[in-house]
Parts: C-alpha cells; structure tokens; sequence
C-alpha cells in the first residue's frame, strides 16, 4: 500500500493498516492532491493555473509509476492500493481508459470511496468500480 504524505490520506491508510496488517505500507509525495491539467470544460469559480504547473507533472509522474502492465513472467495477479485524493483518482482513471485527461473534473468521487483498476498483461484496462462507498453509512458520506 502506498499513500499520499497528505494528512487525511495517511490517516487513511493506518485505518486501512489495521484490517490489512500482513501489508507493507510507505508514503510518497507524487500522490499528494493537486490539480493535475486544466479541465474541459472550464470551470469558472475554480482557476488553480498555477497550481497546474506545479502539480500536473508531478501527478503525472505518478501515473507512470504506478500503472503498468505486470511483466510478462508474473504468473499470478498482483494488487497495488494507493491511498490519495480525489483529483489525482480522476485523473488517473482517465488516463488509465484512454480517454482525454482534460475530463478529469466531470467525474464526482466521494472521500474515503474506493476504484478499482484492473490492467491486464495484455494491456486492456478495466475499472471494476469507480468511487464506490458502500462501505460507509449515507451520513458519513461527503465529497467537498
């Protein structure tokens, strides 16, 4: 498992930690949040260029190491949990399925929900589910 150094992601991850205790965890700043391209279509209330700079190639470094497909010897499937913000899912899922990274911010996630990304060795992706929360009661639920 590997988190973001963000507080709320790291305080994520030791829940997670605990039911999960056989799993090695570390932390690393490429997952932090951050706005990673400006999205299309715009957004007039939310303006972060700057931070599209500081951010987008950081969190696009961040999708090159961590997706990929499993070399081609692996005989058993592999399983990665990252633990990071809601931009940074949205943006990975649009880059993970091809589609146009600037749709990042169409996509709505609830905190603490949880996407699944399947990568074959063949290279086909799959999400097995995006944003999922049923884990949590509806009045836990927030997204802002």
């Amino acid at each position: 498992m590997v988190n973001s150094t963000m507080l709320r992601a790291t305080e994520t991850a030791e829940i997670i930690s605990k039911h999960l205790p056989q799993i090695k965890t570390k932390s690393t700043d490429l997952l932090r949040e951050g706005a990673p391209i400006p999205p299309e279509p715009p957004v007039g209330h939310w303006r972060p260029e700057v931070h599209f700079h500081r951010d987008g190639s950081r969190i696009e470094a961040a999708f090159r190491h961590f997706f990929h497909r499993a070399d081609c010897k692996q005989t058993e499937d592999s399983y990665e949990i990252l633990v990071c913000h809601a931009n940074v899912i949205r943006y990975f899922v649009c880059r993970a399925l091809q589609f146009p990274p600037e749709a990042w911010l169409r996509i709505s996630l609830h905190h603490a929900s949880i996407t699944w990304i399947a990568i074959r060795p063949n290279g086909r992706v799959s999400i097995y589910t995006l944003g999922d929360c049923g884990h949590m009661p509806p009045n836990k639920l927030s997204y802002r």
